[in-house]
């Protein structure tokens, strides 16, 4: 069988090789152990299962999810992961299956040209790079059943083509895997339309099945109505991982709609440090700069490198306006920071030899807003400024957030905007 190497294009490991294997975070510290791997399974016989992630045991015997796009090495027996780790509870959705739990032992057919349908046992599954963050089910190793005297039959490996047998969805559960399919290569802001458009029962199907993390990014698109009835429908502990998927704003926004008894249970079912942002975003009146920023721009200290700062707004999860400039202050970095000292935009970044620090390339030319400064006067400091993120202080000169071009049109369009625009005549209708 393939020994584990690292993640390089058309990189293969059998998962058996994988499980008890030590989870390291970016910094290389240990957070747990491999327990599984969740693969989706096609609906086409000629598809391949794609690997959404694996299944990490952490202190305590509990198992969280890890995305196989936040694995960026499988190497010397460890596994190392980017970004911070989620470390809520595992649920396995409908349309994931477990392959160490699941898969092996069960018999399945295999095709053969010769000998028309044999009926063997799995014994293990090989997983293989096809690009960044992209695995997938390529081999499975199989066994005969023993004949005669033998107690064990021969084993081979096969490709995952050469069987049958794994099982399909339920007609419904199909239906909505192909949606989800599809979802699978569109923006959150197109699935939102998708999902808007889907009779109640579809559409139940459809949340079940997304990961909180794809959610999070679909209901940040749907307009306030769909918001609440989508967050209504999911599991008050569901919906509380959920909120902590979504940017800190926009959790922010939809708490602000929910009765205030509500808001305060999920926040309190919500891990601390990610309800502790939130909790202040939703201190400020939503038409003050304060309710418009996000608490998590990209801080640097002073002696950071502009190659640090390169680094940092390569970050794929930003969204393009907050990767545009980085905001340099005095510890502590998290907001509220140590004193704010200016921001530095990633043209400027550009210019600049690698090793330079991001304190000697600060726009110290341009004061940031005030937490309590009005919509209007926000919209007219970043037009006079050409800007698409400004940095937000309090009194005391300590950052508190950002508020980049998109937080402003959304409330400088009509509040049904997000409505308008699912019901645009040009829209494609998804049939439940």
């Amino acid at each position: 069988m393939a020994k584990i190497g690292s993640t390089k294009a058309n990189a293969r490991i059998f998962v058996s090789h994988l499980a008890g294997k030590a989870v390291f975070d970016q910094d290389g510290d240990q957070v747990g152990r491999v327990r599984d791997v969740i693969v989706q399974l096609p609906l086409e016989a000629h598809e391949r299962p794609r690997v959404l992630g694996l299944v990490a045991e952490v202190t305590g015997k509990r198992r969280i999810f890890l995305p196989i796009t936040r694995v960026t090495a499988i190497e010397n027996g460890q596994v190392i992961s980017s970004g911070l780790i989620n470390m809520r509870r595992f649920q396995q959705r409908p349309n994931e299956t477990l392959v160490l739990a699941e898969l092996l032992d069960r018999r399945v057919r295999l095709l053969s040209r010769d000998e028309g349908k044999d009926e063997v046992q799995v014994k293990d599954v090989a997983i293989e790079q096809t690009g960044p963050g992209d695995w997938e089910v390529v081999k499975v190793f199989v066994q005969y059943p023993g004949k005669g005297l033998r107690r064990r039959g021969e084993s081979v490996i096969v490709d995952w083509e050469s069987l049958s047998g794994f099982g399909a969805p339920e007609p419904g559960q199909q239906e909505a895997a192909a949606l989800l399919a599809t979802f699978d290569q569109m923006r959150p802001a197109d699935v939102a339309r998708a999902v808007h458009e889907l009779n109640p029962r579809r559409r139940s199907e459809v949340i079940a099945a997304l990961d909180d993390e794809r959610l999070a990014d679909v209901l940040e698109e749907l307009p306030e109505g769909d918001q609440l009835e989508i967050l209504a429908r999911l599991e008050v502990e569901r919906a509380a991982d959920v909120l902590e998927e979504m940017d800190p704003d926009d959790a922010a926004d939809l708490l602000g709609d929910l009765p205030a008894e509500e808001a305060e249970r999920l926040l309190e079912l919500m891990e601390p440090d990610e309800a502790a942002p939130v909790r202040r975003l939703l201190s400020y009146s939503d038409d003050v700069a304060g309710g418009l920023m996000t608490s998590e721009p990209i801080i640097l200290p002073p002696d950071a490198t502009v190659a640090e700062a390169l680094a940092r707004i390569r970050t794929p999860e930003l969204s393009p306006a907050l990767a545009s400039q980085v905001y340099v202050c005095r510890a502590p970095l998290e907001t509220p920071t140590g004193r704010y000292l200016g921001t530095v935009h990633f043209q400027r970044l550009l210019r600049e030899p690698p090793s330079t620090l991001v304190s000697a390339a600060v726009d110290t030319g341009i004061e940031a807003l005030r937490a309590e400064q009005p919509l209007h006067e926000v919209t007219s400091f970043m037009a006079t400024y050409n800007l698409v993120a400004a940095a937000v202080v309090d009194q005391a000169g300590h950052l508190l957030g950002a508020i980049t071009v998109d937080d402003v049109l959304d409330h400088v369009l009509p509040a049904d905007w997000r409505h308008r625009e699912l019901h645009h005549e040009d829209s494609e209708e998804v049939q439940p």
